[in-house]
């Protein structure tokens, strides 16, 4: 081991070394066994010079200057910056519309009888009439409050005349979906939007030909099937609907998004579920099942609807023969009960026939309205059949249309009112009137 001194006082050319060597005795030395591992032990001693060597200037010519190096140090942290691309958020607006309230799980809104069954509970309850008489008072106040304050008052009256609007309302057509089929041209006898609405935006449509004695009847490459589309996809049809007949109407089963059933040409009903496709039939859908001919219509099914039931396989058709089916598509050999649309059933009333048809739970699980042909509008209700099979005949005179009826449909809030149009004018009717002469309110 060498131990190096420098005097700095000192110029390059006398400095002096001093080296300790140590001299290691080629002798060997033995150690036994038992002290391996042993700490050193170390102590102090005088000190002991073993060479001395003094200046020289024989090594001046390899003496060597060290040149000066910048260094900067500092003691700020260091940090790094690094960049990520994330997945995209996407954004949209929605909305709900709160019709019903907050019913419990065992209670289904769209069935009268639970609802019914359920308010009654409610209301025998002690709690709920102590929530009456603590809100009572605070609907009274905001009443008065209300009527204090003119909301309808108008301030700048000079000014009625200005149209502050920049541009006319206009409505834009966002897809154009056409029949797939290329060798005739065939209408769109319905439309009817899948029962989740936007959520899922589906709609299944009709083809058929309806005009009596068409030349097209006649064609043998008449095409029968109906589509069903993706409003996203106005290209191409996701699923083809091949029915025995072309289709008149349809509708989805409200209950049950995945099954439909429909109204042939030939006055058959079809019940169609999609989950059943077969595989390698590029979409296509036959009927499940489908009545025979001879216990159906003798017309083109008109209209279809789903109606309230506990097992949710009944509808009801009507067509322009004159009839009003009941059925269920667990089996259609025949329906389950049917009624004659006459004005009169104990006899010389008249018979007519069914254009359009409108039911709605919210109006009555058993109640119906049937437009005609003759423009006259039946209301039916089941559940009174003793008195004209529960048909009530509206205004059958200067009230009536003037042709057949092919729409009709009830206000959504208020369902007392109902909207029929045809004869190139649409009609407003109320069910409250006692007098059936006047139960038209407005004439369009």
């Amino acid at each position: 081991m060498g131990l190096i001194y420098s005097n700095t006082d000192l110029t390059s050319s006398s400095l002096v070394f001093f080296f300790s060597l140590l001299i290691i005795s080629p002798s060997t030395q033995q150690k036994r066994r038992s002290e391996f591992g042993k700490h050193c032990n170390f102590s102090n001693g005088e000190t002991e010079i073993l060479e001395s060597i003094l200046p020289s200037d024989a090594y001046d010519e390899q003496y060597e200057t060290k040149k000066h190096t910048a260094t900067g140090v500092d003691t700020t942290p260091h940090y790094s910056e690094s960049e990520v691309n994330t997945e995209r958020v996407v954004l949209k607006n929605t909305s709900m519309q709160h019709v019903e309230g907050g019913w419990p799980k065992d209670v289904d809104p769209t069935e009268q009888t639970d609802v019914k069954r359920y308010r009654k509970k409610v209301e025998k309850d002690e709690e709920f009439q102590f929530a009456m008489k603590t809100l009572v008072p605070r609907v009274q106040r905001c009443m008065k409050q209300n009527n204090t304050v003119n909301i309808y008052e108008e301030y700048f009256q000079e000014d009625n005349d200005t149209d502050h609007c920049s541009e006319s309302p206009f409505a834009k057509g966002l897809a154009v979906f056409r029949d797939p089929s290329d060798v005739l041209t065939r209408s769109a006898t319905s439309v009817n939007w899948h029962p989740e609405g936007s959520n899922n935006g589906k709609l299944a449509v009709s083809y058929s030909v309806l005009n009596f004695q068409d030349e097209r009847l006649n064609n043998p490459n008449l095409p029968s099937s109906s589509y069903i589309w993706d409003i996203k996809n106005s290209n191409k049809p996701i699923v083809e609907l091949v029915p025995p007949s072309p289709l008149s109407c349809l509708r989805y089963n409200p209950k049950s998004s995945d099954t439909l059933v429909a109204g042939s040409f030939n006055g058959t009903i079809s019940y169609y579920d999609l989950r059943k496709q077969p595989n390698g039939t590029n979409g296509k859908v036959q009927p499940a099942l489908s009545s025979v001919v001879e216990k159906s219509h003798h017309d083109p099914v008109a209209d279809i609807f789903w109606v309230s039931s506990k097992t949710g396989h009944q509808c009801v058709s009507v067509s322009t023969d004159g009839q009003m089916l009941w059925w269920d598509t667990r089996k259609l050999e025949e329906p389950i009960d049917s009624l004659i649309l006459t004005t009169d059933s104990k006899g010389g009333g008249m018979t007519l026939g069914g254009s359009s048809l409108e039911y709605n739970t919210e109006a009555g699980p058993t109640k119906f309205l049937v437009g005609t042909e003759q423009g006259i509008v039946l209301s039916l209700n089941t559940r009174n059949k003793k008195t004209n099979n529960g048909i009530t005949v509206f205004d059958a005179d200067s009230g009536k249309h003037n042709g057949p009826i092919p729409s009709i449909q009830r206000n959504p809030t208020h369902t007392k009112y109902f909207l029929t149009v045809g004869d190139w004018s649409a009609r407003v009717w109320t069910e409250d009137l006692k007098v059936r002469e006047e139960c038209v309110i407005v004439w369009m």
